[in-house]
Parts: C-alpha cells; structure tokens; sequence
C-alpha cells in the first residue's frame, strides 16, 4: 500500500516562499509519475505540477515561473518550491502518486496559508 506524507506547509507573508515535501513509501517511487495538486477554498482540486520518473515537468499555466517540483528518487521524495507567494495561493496541497496501473494516490494534505 502506498503511503504519501507531506509536510511544509504553513502561514507566509505575500512574496515569501515555502518548500513542501512528500516523503513517498510502499511503492516505486522512481519509476512513477509525482506530482502536486491544490484545492483552494470552495474549488475543486487542481493540478500544480507533475514529474516524471525521468524528471519531465509539466506545470500549470498560471504557476509557471513561481513554482519548481523536483523529486529525489534516493530520498523516495517529491518536492514543491514555492515562490513569490500570493494569497490567492491559499490552498490544501495534495502529493499524488500515479502509479503505473494508473491508480491515484493521495497524501492528507498540507495547508498553505499566504497573508497579505
């Protein structure tokens, strides 16, 4: 069974930074796609960014530029920095595990609270 542990998250001032974790185990990890997911308040979930397992990213258009996934297959840990800040990135973020038989995982979340 695969297990997905986040953790980073928190309060930040408008233009900080934070850089979530995902500490992955019971699968594998370095052949599987990872990726990071938000759900805002009163939204549904949307996609942040993925990585392949040969390190290909693919990001949401409106976070280009201010976010970076990154994963380290040694550490079995997926990683998002999170740059200039803004509250309307105020969310849960979520670590998902895609794996190969195209089954979903999903860690419990991690808020991220950014203030103005």
């Amino acid at each position: 069974q695969v297990q997905l542990v986040e953790s980073g998250g928190g309060l930040v001032q408008a233009g900080g930074s934070l850089k979530l974790s995902c500490a992955a185990s019971g699968g594998f990890f370095s052949i599987t796609t990872m990726g990071w997911y938000r759900q805002l308040p009163g939204k549904q979930r949307e996609l942040v960014a993925h990585i392949s397992s040969g390190g290909i990213t693919n990001y949401a258009d409106s976070l280009k530029g201010r976010f970076t996934i990154s994963r380290d297959n040694a550490k079995n840990t997926v990683y998002l920095q999170m740059n200039s800040l803004k509250p309307e990135d105020t969310a849960v973020y979520y670590c998902n595990y895609h794996s190969i038989h195209g089954i979903n995982y999903w860690g419990q979340g991690t808020q991220v609270t950014v203030s103005s």
